[in-house]
């Protein structure tokens, strides 16, 4: 499996739980994900590690978003930003922009626009935001949702390609039932597991129809896994 021209994302925030839920959601888009929960380990990591773009909450622990942001600008990172603000924080915008934010995101957000703006940031940069995933002779566009299979396009629906391209970055693990829901539905899904089964079952059919290298193997008793024939 690879995984080309990733965008790879560093987010600050103590919230642990929406840390975890925008990771898993930006990596099922393709992205490669950092975190840190406070200030300090935020600042060193974005430091250290080379970063396509960096979400960065005001209210942290230890240096605050602001200070963070000053502190990056003032050592010459030019890595874009994006804040995140509170409720109604005209004030907090502003200054997030005064202090060399490129852009800002009031909480709650969506996570769709979020998406949108962190490749928008991307892209005005100049990093290239097409991912690439490929195993075998089967090729996602993640910027784009597209799919072939050899040099032949393979119509998916949204939530078909969600699955196809959460199987394929982790290509050769096992991966249960639970996991890919967890990778590809949102939190609140209270429907029936089995629907895992029914999208799997989608998949086999149309790469199979295409003559796929690459296939989604049962593993019994533990899940699936994606493999190159």
């Amino acid at each position: 499996m690879a995984l080309e021209d990733a965008v790879k994302v560093l987010v600050i925030d103590d919230d642990v739980k929406l840390v975890a839920l925008v990771k898993r959601g930006l990596e099922a888009e393709g992205f490669t994900v950092d975190v840190a929960y406070d200030g300090a380990d935020g600042l060193w990591r974005a430091s250290e590690s080379s970063h396509d773009v960096i979400v960065l909450d005001i209210m942290i622990p230890g240096r605050n978003g602001f200070l963070v942001c000053s502190e990056l600008r003032a050592n010459g990172s030019s890595t874009p930003i994006l804040m995140l603000t509170a409720k109604d924080g005209d004030l907090d915008e502003a200054e997030a922009l005064d202090t060399g934010a490129d852009d800002y995101l009031v909480k709650p957000f969506s996570f769709a626009v979020l998406v949108a703006r962190l490749r928008a940031l991307v892209r005005r940069s100049g990093t290239s935001t097409r991912v690439s995933l490929a195993i075998a002779d089967l090729r996602l566009d993640v910027a784009t949702r597209r799919t072939w299979v050899g040099v032949r396009e393979v119509g998916l629906t949204a939530r078909e390609f969600a699955v196809l391209s959460y199987l394929v970055q982790r290509a050769e693990e096992v991966l249960s039932k639970r996991a890919i829901l967890d990778g590809v539905w949102d939190d609140d899904f209270e429907g029936d597991p089995n629907i895992v089964e029914v999208y799997i079952a989608r998949l086999r059919r149309k790469l199979g129809a295409s003559r796929s290298r690459a296939s989604i193997e049962t593993i019994r008793g533990a899940g699936y896994r994606m493999r190159a024939d």
